[in-house]
């Protein structure tokens, strides 16, 4: 019996090794390279149908980090999902941003300094709305597509736009706090230094998005290869190093600023309403409010518009954020569900904008009415013109 059993396992081996011979012989005159051990490790497991990474073109394989070979195939479900998704963040996305620049580039009331920084952020959402796209177009495919140059032009100008999406809502806090806080004290912002303050937002994100593709950091296929970003699951220092920076200058100095910026903003507009009130009692009025008061009033909506669309935007990107901080630090198992999850949760920030400010911005909401009615719904306030848009007008004129 033991005699059988040792001839079968000997037979199986050697059935084991001609096979193998066939398969290593097969490669070679294929003119495989076989110096390198992860390219062998790669065919036989997409030949076992047993990773992710099983659909990826050959010319992606060398962008592909080690740690997504160990996870099986996902469910045809889920691509499903995630294009349904994608789908309707490019609807809601393309038309909000796109009426949102129509509206106030076809009303001249509209066209303040300060709505410039508004326009600047509605373009950049668009332009994060387009590269939804090419992620309908690989989960159709289940895996990436498009070859490494779009995959590169993918991170480039995904990172473009949400670099720039943060840092003109600093823009706009910035302006905020200019209008309400320092008041008639400080210098109003003027068409040319809002202009100037765009130019200097896109060529600073330009140069962060950049740098991966020349010689800091590399853009890579991630989650469930239908989507490109850092190479967050990349432990080397080059790659943290270019993470932890760029999350310091494009998250948290951001956020601190505009968390000071709202903050005075908050203080001031309830120190304001505080001094109304008691005055109003000592002179047995029910309220003071009259068209100044109303602009003050007018500048504590805007504020709360401000800090909404903020709030979202960090709640979007911070899940996308930790799981970076989870990848180069080994802090977490990180599945491809997990991670194109928090990438397509991010991206869903650029359809919130213009819901927000269509809604609570009135002068907005009254040329829409004039303009595109249908989509107005309730009752439309009459708008006054704000402190910050009296200062905007009069600099404007002595310039």
């Amino acid at each position: 019996m033991k005699t059988t059993v040792q001839a079968a396992i000997e037979n199986a081996t050697s059935s084991i090794e001609i096979l193998s011979g066939i398969y290593w012989s097969s490669l070679v005159s294929n003119n495989h390279d076989l110096s390198v051990g992860p390219k062998f490790e790669r065919h036989y497991m997409r030949s076992n149908n047993n990773s992710v990474v099983d659909r990826l073109p050959d010319d992606m394989l060398h962008l592909v980090p080690p740690q997504l070979y160990q996870y099986p195939p996902m469910e045809t479900f889920w691509y499903t999902a995630l294009n349904f998704v994608l789908a309707n963040v490019v609807i809601l996305g393309w038309a909000g941003n796109g009426i949102v620049v129509f509206i106030f580039l076809c009303t001249p009331t509209l066209r303040t300094p300060s709505n410039l920084l508004i326009v600047n952020l509605a373009i950049s959402d668009f332009l994060i709305t387009c590269m939804n796209v090419p992620m309908i177009i690989n989960c159709w495919y289940e895996t990436w597509v498009l070859g490494p140059l779009m995959c590169d032009i993918f991170g480039v100008v995904s990172s473009i736009c949400g670099c720039t999406s943060i840092w003109t809502m600093v823009a706009i806090a910035r302006d905020r706090y200019n209008a309400i806080v320092i008041g008639i004290a400080g210098k109003p912002m003027t068409t040319s230094m809002a202009i100037m303050r765009i130019v200097i937002i896109w060529i600073y994100a330009t140069c962060w998005a950049l740098l991966p593709v020349t010689y800091w950091h590399r853009y890579v296929p991630e989650g469930n290869l239908t989507s490109c970003g850092t190479d967050f699951l990349n432990p080397e220092w080059s790659s943290r190093s270019y993470i932890l920076t760029y999350s310091v200058c494009v998250y948290f100095i951001p956020l601190t600023t505009i968390i000071y910026s709202y903050w005075y903003i908050v203080a001031a507009v309830a120190a304001h309403e505080k001094g109304m009130r008691e005055q109003a009692k000592k002179m047995n009025v029910a309220s003071l409010r009259s068209g100044e008061q109303d602009s003050v009033s007018a500048e504590a909506k805007l504020a709360k518009v401000a800090i909404t669309t903020i709030t979202l935007w960090f709640f979007a990107w911070t899940p996308y954020l930790i799981t970076n901080y989870c990848g180069i630090f080994q802090l977490a198992t990180l599945t491809p569900l997990s991670t194109i999850w928090a990438s397509t949760f991010a991206k869903t920030n650029s359809c919130y904008n213009p819901i927000v400010y269509a809604i609570s911005h009135p002068k907005f909401r009254l040329a829409l009415k004039k303009k595109l009615p249908c989509l107005v719904f309730g009752k439309v306030e009459q708008p006054t013109k704000t402190p910050a848009e009296v200062q905007s007008t009069t600099s404007e004129v002595q310039t």
